[in-house]
C-alpha cells in the first residue's frame, strides 16, 4: 500500500500546520512528516487490525482527550488551544477530525511531542528522531520498532 507522496505531506500539511501553530523547525517538521510514515505509512486512516488509533498519525483518541484535559485547557496554553479548535470542521466529533481533518490531526500530534520536556533531536538525524518517536509517542510495549523505523524517518528528511 503507498500512501501520500512524502513531499507533498512534509511542505502541504506538515509545515503549514506547525508554522499555524507558532511549533515549527526543521527537526518538527521531520518528526512528524516521519512519525506519520511510521505509524500509518501516510495511507491508513483506521489502525490496522483493529485499536483505537487513527489517522495518519494513529493518535488514540484517550491520547487526543489527555492533550486538551491536561495541557491545552490550562489557561497557559490558550494560544495553543484556540489554534487548535480553529483548526476543527465544527460538524465532527475530536475522533472524527483525527481521520478526516489532516491538519488537526498533525496539530495533535505536535502538541503530543511539544508536551515533552526532551529536546528534539538534529533536523537530519534519522535514527534520533525515530529513537524520539518511539520513546515519546509510542510505548515501551508499542509496535513501533526504532530501528526499522529509521528508513521512515530518513525519508521524511530527503522530501
Amino acid at each position: 500500500m503507498t500512501g501520500l507522496d512524502t513531499r507533498q505531506l512534509k511542505y502541504e500539511i506538515v509545515r503549514p500546520t506547525l508554522i499555524a501553530l507558532g511549533l515549527w523547525s526543521s527537526a518538527a517538521e521531520n518528526l512528524l512528516t516521519g512519525t506519520a510514515l511510521a505509524e500509518s505509512r501516510a495511507a491508513y486512516v483506521r489502525q490496522v487490525g483493529g485499536g483505537p488509533a487513527v489517522g495518519l498519525w494513529q493518535m488514540e483518541p484517550a491520547t487526543h482527550d489527555d492533550c486538551w484535559t491536561n495541557f491545552l485547557n490550562f489557561p497557559a496554553q490558550s494560544r495553543l488551544a484556540t489554534i487548535c479548535t480553529r483548526m476543527r470542521a465544527p460538524d465532527l466529533s475530536a475522533s472524527a477530525q483525527l481521520v478526516t481533518n489532516l491538519r488537526y490531526a498533525c496539530a495533535m500530534a505536535r502538541i503530543r511531542f511539544y508536551r515533552v520536556r526532551d529536546a528534539l533531536p538534529a533536523s537530519t538525524d534519522a535514527a534520533g528522531l525515530s529513537a524520539y518517536h518511539k520513546a515519546h509517542y509510542n510505548t515501551a510495549q508499542g509496535a513501533a520498532d526504532p530501528v526499522a523505523n529509521v528508513a521512515f524517518f530518513a525519508e521524511a528528511i530527503a522530501a
